[in-house]
């Protein structure tokens, strides 16, 4: 690995950025574009989340990054290496979570460990084991096989496997598919301080609440194609709606004619839900049209647009078109 790729050289504004990336497959019945053009940059030290439905294209995005997959066309810098010119060193800026647990049950983490830093071209001075298994949890476990290992130490692992050679850059591929509540938390936390310090983090995953809690940045690519990159917080507000859950003090039978304008749906005789948008009805009008039908309220709460409102939105918009 070209050493000043981690000591001497500048650090590049983008982690990772492709422009007009594609890859079409061909075969017997014909050809399928996995990536259609996409322009997408992820800023170093982001927390970036990379979302979509099953076939949009996240995978072979990854696979592309890591050298497992030649693009068709179009350009990809990692960690301002170009992944044509310099294939080794953009490569090396990357460490990759797969989904599976590819472990090899006979190894121990500690072998592993070593042997993943070799495969790195990392000199055995310079490794890290003992360092990056305690930064897991996993010091304690350093000498026992991977086959004893339970499903979250072994997730834990696979992390570690992917940081012994210090890249800038982690991948994080479906970490938590199939993981309990416990050990998701334990990962995030652990994978979030790596952030802090100051590794970028490409996040895929199905877990919607996820990447809004823990993504600063999220793209969502669906068909192949890139339909939306923003912040996560711009990406909430382009949802124009909000949902006013009221409980007024008496049982509503019909929907008052005051009320009438604003669809109420009536719930357990003395709830309305009104779903409503802030940039064109202040929620100061609604409340008045209630107290003006003569209700009094006893209680309200207002629900805001999350980030599965956005991707069924943006992502059908893509089925649509």
């Amino acid at each position: 690995m070209d050493q000043t790729l981690s000591h001497t050289a500048p650090l590049p504004e983008q982690a990772i950025a492709a422009e007009s990336l594609s890859k079409v497959y061909r075969g017997r019945r014909g050809t399928k574009a996995a990536l259609d053009g996409v322009t997408l940059s992820i800023p170093r030290g982001s927390f970036f989340g990379l979302l979509g439905p099953n076939g949009a294209g996240k995978s072979t995005f990854i696979n592309i990054l890591a050298g497992l997959v030649v693009k068709s066309a179009g350009r990809v810098a990692v960690w301002g290496r170009d992944l044509d010119r310099h294939p080794r060193d953009a490569k090396a800026a990357i460490g990759v979570v797969p989904q599976e647990l590819n472990l090899d049950p006979f190894f121990t983490p500690r072998e592993l460990l070593d042997v993943q830093a070799g495969m790195y071209g990392v000199p055995k001075a310079e490794r890290r084991s003992a360092e990056i298994l305690d930064a897991v949890g996993l010091a304690d476990k350093a000498d026992s096989y991977a086959r004893t290992l339970s499903g979250g130490m072994r997730r834990r692992l696979l992390v570690a496997k992917a940081m012994v050679h210090s890249p800038p850059i982690l991948v994080l591929d479906e970490p938590t598919a199939g993981v309990d509540i416990e050990l998701r938390q334990q990962l995030w936390k652990m994978v979030a301080e790596l952030n802090r310090r100051g590794t970028t983090v490409l996040l895929t995953t199905h877990y919607l609440e996820e990447a809004e809690w823990l993504c600063d940045r999220i793209a969502i690519i669906d068909r192949g194609r890139l339909v939306a990159c923003d912040t996560t917080k711009a990406l909430l507000k382009r949802l124009d709606g909000k949902v006013l859950t009221l409980t007024v003090d008496r049982d509503v039978e019909s929907v008052p004619a005051g009320l009438a304008a604003f669809s109420p749906e009536l719930r357990d005789g003395r709830q309305m839900v009104i779903r409503y948008r802030p940039s064109a009805l202040p929620i100061a009008a609604i409340l008045d049209a209630v107290r003006a039908a003569g209700l009094a309220i006893a209680d309200l709460a207002t629900e805001e647009a999350d980030l599965e409102d956005i991707f069924l939105q943006l992502t059908s918009r893509a089925v649509d078109a």
